[in-house]
């Protein structure tokens, strides 16, 4: 994160001993981003991090995909997704793949118990929440979640997620990066403030406040690694941190504090953009006032992403530019590269003098060729290919 914070107790000088009420010392751990040359945060541990008691191999099936063949727009219903036990599924055993490549994999869950003790060695890990609450644990502390709100955890960060109790599943899209996730450069100065021009800024992002202890011993976690799942027992918990400063560590950002970018003709994708990882982008699309020139047309134009595929995730309200094309809440509709794509018929002329979009939306535009997971070939609508011809080999 492009800012430092302090949480807890640390002494005031660092690399330096620091003591438990009992005369010992604690135990420091540096979670630094590329080597020593990036963010970095210092942790003090009551006991050795490093301090394991057995490691087995996990079983890992989870990766396999498909291609986009043939190449056609597809439509994807999450709403629809079902697992083998609807009451046993938590967020990170539970998710089921929709997409991948090589820089980022794309996952859902429908959450309902608490999560085990898991962190992705793998890179950075971005979670939208759809609906649904609940709180993340962390080495750093608590961060409370609800609907509209982005987490980003940091590579190599351990956490559990908990739904909250008695409400709706968490219902959670979750990208799983290959590298690290962050706000686009282009809204930070050269020292990491967000510029006048960013959507959101400092104010808006959420971070833990607290530092949380658990005691235990003999706990275990899973860790997902460049050969595959490891589940790792610990001579104690991992939650045992004191207090840490730095400028890496998971935060909160919700969709409902952006602030869109508007202009008298359609704005481009870009002014929604709201995070970048490796080949790929994130944007938000949310409630706005629209195109204000007097001949303007709302809805986007016809066109063709020659060097992206565009992912894009219907969260809320109504999406004009595809009214009648099936898509609907929990819809994610694929729009590859090599395909041109647009409003449904019929939108362009529906929206013209409309004043104000009620939508919300997350895009994901990936600069490598998206393949579907068992869970995009479970909820696929085959239709929604023909649906700007209305006739074609699954049209009826």
């Amino acid at each position: 994160m492009p800012y430092y914070r302090q949480i807890g107790q640390i002494p005031r000088k660092r690399h330096t001993q620091f003591r438990r009420p009992d005369g010992g010392l604690y135990a420091e751990e540096l979670m630094g981003a590329e080597g020593f040359a990036s963010d970095s945060a210092l942790l003090y541990h009551r006991h050795l991090p490093t301090a394991i008691v057995n490691a087995e191999a996990v079983p890992d099936d989870s990766r396999e995909t498909t291609p986009n063949l043939p190449l056609k727009p597809r439509h994807f219903r999450t709403q629809e997704l079902k697992w083998e036990a609807p009451g046993e599924v938590d967020a990170v055993t539970g998710r089921r793949l929709l997409f991948g490549n090589a820089d980022v994999r794309i996952c859902f869950v429908a959450a309902n118990r608490p999560s085990p003790l898991y962190r992705n060695a793998t890179g950075d890990e971005l979670l939208y929440v759809q609906t649904g609450s609940g709180v993340v644990e962390t080495i750093y502390g608590v961060l409370r979640v609800s609907a509209g709100d982005y987490l980003v955890v940091p590579t190599s960060c351990t956490y559990r997620v908990v739904p909250g109790e008695g409400g709706e599943p968490l219902r959670v899209l979750v990208l799983e990066a290959s590298g690290h996730i962050g706000p686009p450069k282009r809204y930070l100065s050269a020292r990491g403030q967000f510029l006048e021009h960013a959507p959101y800024c400092e104010r808006d992002v959420r971070g833990p406040t607290e530092p949380l202890v658990v005691d235990g011993e003999d706990v275990d976690v899973l860790v997902r690694h460049r050969a595959g799942v490891t589940r790792y027992t610990y001579a104690h918990h991992p939650f045992d941190v004191v207090g840490w400063d730095g400028c890496l560590y998971p935060w909160v950002f919700n969709i409902r504090d952006f602030e869109p970018i508007t202009g008298r003709v359609h704005q481009p994708p870009p002014v929604h953009q709201t995070f970048e990882g490796p080949n790929f982008v994130v944007c938000s699309f949310c409630p706005r006032k629209v195109d204000y020139h007097p001949q303007a047309i709302p809805v986007p134009y016809n066109h063709a992403n020659v060097d992206s595929d565009e992912l894009m995730f219907y969260v809320g309200g109504n999406y004009e530019a595809r009214k009648g094309s099936g898509i609907g809440i929990g819809s994610m509709s694929l729009h590859p590269s090599g395909c041109t794509h647009g409003p449904q018929p019929g939108a362009v002329e529906a929206a013209l003098g409309v004043e104000y979009f009620d939508e919300t939306a997350v895009m994901v535009d990936t600069f490598r060729p998206l393949s579907i997971g068992e869970a995009g070939q479970a909820c696929e609508d085959p239709r929604y290919a023909w649906t700007w011809a209305r006739r074609g080999p699954d049209w009826s």
